[in-house]
């Protein structure tokens, strides 16, 4: 037996169209799939593939609650900026950046409009690690 990675992410959405722009236009994602008025699971539904992984998004009610639970993307860190730009002009909410040490990276997190928290991340799980060693 073994895990041989992630099959998809599904997060439930108010409305499916507002946050495949976000998906499409500000993280760069490709539409692959949208259920229309017709669903085969247990509503409405869009596919994605954003990085080689499968994100799928539902029709439902939004989360009540945010939390420090999070998806994280990886990103260039010359794009960061950018990034950001495109985030604030999709009206989106920032969360503030938790305290971090140097040589850890750089992460922008936002909220969409259903609550989910993102994060775009400029380091990889091999600098985290050789960073935190060195701070011991």
């Amino acid at each position: 037996m073994a895990i041989l990675g992630i099959s998809h992410i599904t997060l439930i959405v108010q409305d499916l169209d507002r946050t495949a722009d976000l998906f499409v236009s500000i993280l760069g994602a490709k539409e692959v799939y949208s259920s229309g008025e017709q669903h085969f699971s247990l509503s409405k539904e869009k596919f994605f593939l954003l990085a080689g992984n499968w994100i799928a998004i539902m029709e439902g009610s939004a989360i009540s609650e945010r939390s420090y639970n999070h998806i994280a993307f990886r990103i260039p860190a010359s794009e960061i900026a950018e990034y950001k730009l495109r985030l604030e002009n999709a009206g989106v909410e920032f969360r503030e950046q938790r305290p971090r040490i140097p040589g850890e990276g750089t992460s922008l997190y936002f909220y969409d409009f259903d609550n989910h928290l993102f994060e775009l991340h400029t380091g990889t799980l091999e600098e985290r690690l050789l960073t935190y060693k060195r701070t011991l």
